[in-house]
């Protein structure tokens, strides 16, 4: 290995480092107080809840760990958005899980936690996946109900969602494991079975208080909404639990019973691990995100058997597209070359730009794909289109529409993993997160902005300067660094992956070698939804 392949994996190491070190604090939730009151209730937490439910919890991936990261600060911070959710196996069967985490404000709902259920709730919509509610909140958080309550994305949305997956036959199974309050308590009612555990299980429109101020009755909560009066007087919920564990016994015992399911039909064979070591994608990738490397060496080490089938290899190649294996499952790749290649005529492309021929080349590859029923996997290094007068005369506008429109069209499942950069349309063309793709991910070393933070700071601090000129200020070399640096700092900021992890522009950030896992389970999940319509790519200008 040379030099600099030992620098990139020095450097990306310590970013898979510190994502393992930010993930262990994250999944403290509201901090070991706070855990340690809630065991005192004899109450498992969120995540100690998942795990006793999952059949492997190392085979289970988890959706929007980063969720409200650095945000909501001056309300103490919302860490996972207090809300954890998985994808993983109960009795065999793959299903997400969503669980309200109340050592966190005691699972009061921010904004970014109803955006958080209603992402839960898409991929299950998605891709036909059971889906598991276990409850424990204590409603909106009042300070921010303008934020979470009257919108079409807020917090209503998820009954609205409920109804139309119990219309779509999509298995929901709620357990009241704590409160369960106001417009709340509609969602455990609202699936197909719900559960509620005896002593910290309550289910109310009104608590005792709030009855007490509306209509003068003195009741206690217990009494009120308690699991003996939903179990055998109202008959709101179908099974009552001893306490946490028995609760989500009985969840596995009702998952065990269920059917098998229709399936889309994606082409699997028997998964066989790639040639190359997958640890040498932390050498591979540069430290420097203009540095130039092959794609071809990344894909090697994430396919089985490192077979990798191009499709028009010498023609676009700043995009890669051909077929492979991802643990067993077919898929189609269409990944960004991040190196300076030379086309038949002699010119220079640069790598990570979308050229005409490239844009040309992925949508034909994408049309092929739908054609196969054969899933499709972006993997993101772009810094956008080219520009310039040549591409402007040669239709790139037009070249790059009809990429957006096959992507945009597509009826086969998308996955998508930001590996660098994800700059500008190149991130619309490459399936971002306005694409729908069934997951979208990031590795450390991504970054998510219209344009670089080197050249939006140049752009902005040049505005700037011009504006404290016209005010009659002087501007000399040191006034216009310490302008163009506060503007750098404040823009990569923004551009982190951490950034976009905590808005849900992301589903996750996760060390590469996961990305195998990632995928297959994305897949494997997609091929629980048949594939209900044909691929139309609209109209287009040819």
């Amino acid at each position: 290995m040379d030099i600099n392949f030992n620098k990139n994996e020095d450097h990306n190491k310590l970013l898979a480092s510190s994502l393992k070190q930010k993930l262990a604090k994250v999944k403290l939730g509201g901090g070991e107080k706070r855990i340690a009151k809630h065991h005192s209730k004899g109450k498992m937490t969120a995540r100690e809840r998942i795990d006793f439910l999952l059949d492997d919890p190392k085979k289970a991936i988890e959706i929007g760990a980063f969720a409200g990261d650095g945000m909501y600060t001056e309300h103490g911070g919302c860490p996972s958005g207090g809300v954890v959710v998985k994808i993983g196996y109960v009795s065999e069967k793959q299903c997400i899980v969503v669980a309200n985490d109340a050592t966190v404000k005691a699972g009061a709902w921010f904004p970014i936690t109803g955006k958080k259920n209603l992402r839960a709730q898409e991929i299950a919509i998605e891709n036909r996946l059971p889906i598991i509610y276990l409850v424990d909140s204590a409603g909106v958080f009042l300070p921010m109900q303008d934020e979470i309550f009257p919108d079409k994305e807020h917090f209503g949305r998820i009954f609205r969602n409920n109804a139309v997956m119990s219309s779509m036959g999509i298995t929901q199974i709620a357990a009241v494991m704590g409160s369960c309050v106001a417009g709340g308590a509609y969602l455990p009612i609202m699936s197909d079975e719900a559960l509620i555990v005896e002593n910290t299980g309550s289910i109310f429109l009104a608590g005792s208080y709030l009855v007490k101020a509306a209509i003068g009755e003195s009741i206690d909560n217990e009494t009120l909404g308690g699991a003996t009066t939903h179990s055998e007087i109202s008959g709101v919920t179908d099974y009552k639990a001893k306490d946490d564990a028995d609760a989500l016994t009985k969840i596995k015992n009702i998952m065990d019973k269920i059917g098998d399911f229709d399936k889309a039909g994606f082409n699997r064979k028997k998964s066989i691990k790639p040639k190359f070591d997958a640890a040498e994608l932390y050498g591979i990738l540069p430290k420097k995100r203009s540095d130039q490397y092959d794609m071809h060496e990344i894909i090697k080490r994430l396919v089985d058997d490192s077979e990798f089938e191009e499709y028009k290899a010498g023609y676009g190649q700043t995009i890669l597209t051909g077929y492979a294996r991802i643990d067993g499952w077919a898929v189609g790749i269409v990944a960004n070359q991040r190196k300076i290649v030379k086309t038949k005529k002699g010119e220079m492309q640069f790598g990570g730009v979308i050229y005409s021929d490239s844009a040309d080349k992925a949508t034909r590859f994408i049309a092929n794909c739908n054609q196969k029923k054969i899933p499709l996997v972006f993997i993101q290094d772009v810094t956008g289109f080219m520009v310039g007068s040549k591409s402007e005369h040669g239709g790139i506008i037009k070249d790059g529409a009809k990429m957006v429109s096959a992507v945009s069209n597509s009826v086969v499942p998308k996955f998508t993993v930001i590996i660098g950069n994800s700059y500008g349309a190149g991130n619309y063309a490459m399936c971002g997160k306005a694409y729908d793709p069934r997951l979208i991910f990031a590795w450390p070393s991504a970054e998510l902005a219209v344009m670089g933070g080197t050249q939006a700071a140049k752009v902005l601090a040049q505005i700037e300067t011009a504006s404290l000129q016209k005010k009659g200020e002087q501007v000399d070399e040191k006034k216009e660094k310490e302008v163009f640096d506060k503007i750098k700092a404040r823009y990569d900021a923004q551009t982190s992956p951490y950034y976009a992890a905590a808005r849900l522009w992301t589903d996750a950030i996760i060390d590469p070698i996961d990305t195998r896992k990632w995928l297959s389970m994305g897949i494997e999940a997609a091929n629980h939804a048949p594939i209900e319509k044909d691929f139309n790519l609209g109209v287009i200008q040819t």
